[in-house]
């Protein structure tokens, strides 16, 4: 696995940090990627965002977005939810909750073996060994004085696990 650490300043729109926009650029290879919080500049080729006011193909709740996709029917995902419910709430005017486990759970299913989850947050949990992923590329980006790290999960779908 691949460890990286690159110092960046923070920026509210996660892919206009500039070693995550290099990342997606090395690891995003084609196909359909879906962003189901797209935010601003998202690379994705399918955007949701529930905001309306932000430029997306859909603007509907992450996991009615996600639900749309057949079993193994995407490329790649990029999930960048809300990293706090102070992020959902301040971002998303309280419309937005995190409901991580659900939304994993869909991507899992969603993605081709082959394909990957880009993952953002605080912490590298990621999809999971036991949802068939396995971490290909880890990217710590911090950003200094009382900013937290950005972290970047990059992990490679490699068998369908039946969930229960």
């Amino acid at each position: 696995m691949r460890i990286e650490r690159v110092w960046a300043m923070p920026n509210k729109w996660t892919f206009q940090i500039k070693p995550i926009a290099k990342l997606l650029k090395e690891e995003m290879n084609g196909g359909t990627w879906l962003d189901p919080f797209c935010g601003m500049s998202s690379p994705a080729s399918i955007k949701n965002d529930i905001n309306p006011e932000i430029e997306a193909d859909y603007h509907l709740d992450s996991i009615e977005f996600l639900n749309q996709f057949n079993d193994s029917e995407v490329d790649g995902v990029l999930f960048d939810p809300p990293y706090s419910n102070h992020q959902s709430i301040t971002m998303y005017e309280g419309r937005n909750q995190k409901k991580a486990t659900i939304n994993i759970n869909i991507i899992a299913r969603i993605v081709k073996p082959g394909g990957k989850c880009i993952s953002f947050g605080w912490n590298s949990n990621g999809i999971g060994k036991s949802r068939g992923f396995k971490p290909q590329r880890i990217l710590l980006v911090p950003h200094g004085g009382s900013h937290n790290d950005t972290i970047v999960t990059v992990e490679r779908k490699i068998n369908n696990v039946l969930l229960p």
